[in-house]
């Protein structure tokens, strides 16, 4: 249901898209990713600290696209989201000398120390590269072309990623959380 939940705006935004256009599509992305901070909101729920970064990116990055009637602001808002949250991991690791990720997931999942620092880099280097990646296809595809591979191939690439690191991860987990 959760993921669902966090893909209400993407799905809204490409079904916009393909029935209008990039500027129509980006207001409904905006008022999806707000009307979801409303709802948690209104229930009592909490909102995640990543929650609040996306809902400030794509106000900031949408309604720059909407007020210009330009339509690369848009098209930057993932590699500014991807970058922020591999700069924020990367500067707790090395600034502040906190594990970050850690800190937001220790509560839910026991790990030693080596498999958390081996998750916070790969999610570092995964949210470099997807927001390269995302700059060139934005810098060198149509628009329907970038849509296609945000709401396809970056999605894609994010579970196939986690997918990746569960298995990796897995041998850290206490024998008692493999068997269930």
């Amino acid at each position: 249901m959760k993921l669902l939940f966090d893909l209400f705006p993407v799905v809204l935004f490409f079904a916009a898209f393909k029935l209008y256009d990039i500027y129509a599509a980006t207001g409904v992305a905006i008022a999806a990713t707000v009307a979801q901070i409303g709802w948690l909101k209104a229930r009592g729920k909490p909102v995640s600290t990543l929650m609040w970064l996306t809902v400030g990116v794509i106000v900031v990055f949408g309604g720059a696209t909407l007020l210009l009637h330009d339509e690369l602001f848009i098209k930057l808002k993932p590699t500014v989201l991807y970058w922020a949250i591999a700069g924020v991991l990367l500067v707790g690791k090395l600034v502040f000398k906190r594990d970050l990720l850690k800190t937001l997931l220790g509560e839910h999942l026991e790990m030693p120390e080596a498999a958390w620092s081996l998750m916070s880099r790969m999610w570092i280097g995964f949210f470099a590269v997807m927001g390269a990646a995302n700059l060139y296809v934005a810098q060198s595809f149509t628009t329907e072309g970038w849509v296609n591979f945000k709401v396809f191939w970056s999605m894609g690439l994010i579970f196939l990623f986690s997918l990746i690191q569960a298995l990796i991860l897995a041998r850290y987990l206490p024998q008692k959380e493999q068997d269930r």
